[in-house]
């Protein structure tokens, strides 16, 4: 008797949603104010990016179902170096966005108590505490950051529906004016707000679920896909439209809790509470999702023996706790370092920073398919490989404008971050060489 599809094809849209929708939307307002209305141009780019995008892992999540998302796809199209790149690149990625998430949960709880918003020790104290609670919690276990992530996974959406929908009979529209606040160029000021606002999208390749546990999934996961990336850049642009009528661009580019302030000119304080507790729970639930990522994305690869062995070791609970705790102790370093900067600026950084070495993995996997076909030439290709082509290329002249948008300090930032993995492979190169060498000598004396 077959074993039931668990997956259909709503349970994975809100699979999608539920992995995309975080902290960006609750502070992108205030970090896309200084470029003003154009953001919503930037907006539009980067959802069309983001399906094209959304398409790719569809259809990789198809053709390689093994685990390990951007690594094991790059690995199977490129090589095992390649592989190592993408997941050194990924692991920053999610402690780089760990800190925004952090910064942006610690916004949102200081307009909830003021004296917080009030004083940069404070808030850092916040955020730093929201990281090593969830680090406990996941070095506890799975099944406890499983708890967590569903407990607050079902009221993010409700705000931000609220805010993008009735807050549109509250539009000024002599916010609107002038459409391009930056001083660049349209161009360039498009390139800078798609690159802030993929941050958002940013998990829609973490919910291509492996094929064996989807009904139909020749169809569902790339459908799935794409309409929870389409639902979720729905949300974000009315949202940003609502919060630009609201909120002057003054007010808006200084503005830590940005929906919480035009929620609160509209509806009260009542209003602004809402959602400042939505945006809470949002960013705490997304804060917990990513920490249990910063253990398992390099626990799969030490298990391959790409990345460092320590990753790879697992506590009495069955979890990667050194991976856990050494991550988020970047994520610490970094907040501590940057946290002068005042909040919406580090979080422009930071998710800046996070998705340039996200996009890496995803200019390597827009191209992983063909080269796939290119290996496995036994593979039937038919008008297959065409739209692999298609795909691709957009995919990768998306990727490649993306991080072009990122700004040329982020990009210097992120690069040195990515050569610093070079060494690390060697070692662990020598470390697996010599491992294999002692078990041959062993062999040998037996």
């Amino acid at each position: 008797m077959a074993k039931p599809k668990r997956l259909g094809l709503w349970m994975c849209t809100a699979l999608v949603v539920g992995n995309m929708i975080g902290s960006g939307v609750f502070l992108l307002p205030s970090a896309l104010a200084p470029y003003g209305p154009i953001s919503i141009a930037g907006w539009l780019l980067t959802s069309t990016g983001a399906i094209v995008l959304a398409l790719v892992f569809g259809r990789l999540a198809r053709l390689v179902p093994k685990t390990g998302g951007p690594y094991a796809y790059t690995r199977e199209g490129f090589g095992e170096f390649a592989g190592f790149l993408v997941a050194w690149g990924y692991w920053i990625a999610l402690w780089s966005g760990n800190a925004a998430v952090a910064v942006a949960f610690a916004g949102y709880f200081g307009f909830l108590v003021p004296a917080i918003d009030e004083s940069g020790l404070a808030s850092l104290g916040t955020a730093l505490a929201a990281i090593w609670l969830l680090t406990w919690v996941n070095v506890r276990g799975v099944q406890a950051a499983g708890m967590v992530q569903v407990a607050t996974t079902v009221l993010k959406i409700m705000p931000l529906i609220l805010i993008g929908t009735l807050g549109l009979a509250y539009l000024d529209l002599d916010h609107f004016t002038p459409l391009n606040a930056s001083g660049k160029s349209g161009g360039e000021a498009i390139a800078a707000c798609a690159a802030l606002t993929l941050w958002a999208f940013l998990g829609l390749e973490s919910a291509t679920v492996p094929a064996s546990d989807v009904d139909r999934a020749e169809t569902t996961i790339p459908r799935a896909t794409v309409l929870g990336t389409c639902f979720a850049a729905a949300i974000y642009i009315l949202v940003t439209v609502a919060t630009i009528g609201i909120l002057p661009l003054s007010r808006l580019e200084h503005s830590t809790a940005p929906l919480a302030e035009a929620a609160e000119s509209i509806w009260g304080n009542s209003g602004a509470i809402l959602i400042a507790v939505g945006a809470c729970v949002s960013t705490f639930g997304t804060l917990n999702g990513f920490t249990l990522l910063t253990g398992q994305v390099p626990l799969g690869a030490a298990q391959d023996g790409v990345f460092p062995a320590h990753f790879g070791k697992q506590s009495t609970r069955g979890t990667p706790a050194f991976g856990l705790i050494f991550s988020n102790a970047l994520a610490t370093l970094i907040i501590a370092m940057n946290y002068t900067k005042g909040l919406v600026e580090l979080f422009s950084f930071m998710i800046l920073l996070a998705t340039l070495t996200t996009l890496v993995p995803y200019a390597f996997c827009a191209l992983a398919e063909i080269m796939i076909f290119i290996r496995n030439p036994e593979l039937p290709r038919h008008s297959t490989f065409g739209r692999a082509l298609a795909l691709g290329v957009l995919g990768f002249v998306y990727s490649t404008w993306a991080i072009f948008g990122a700004g040329e300090k982020v990009v210097f930032y992120g690069f040195l971050l990515l050569l610093a993995g070079l060494p690390v492979y060697v070692w662990i190169k020598h470390q697996n060489r010599r491992s294999s060498a002692g078990l041959r000598q062993n062999a040998g004396r037996v």
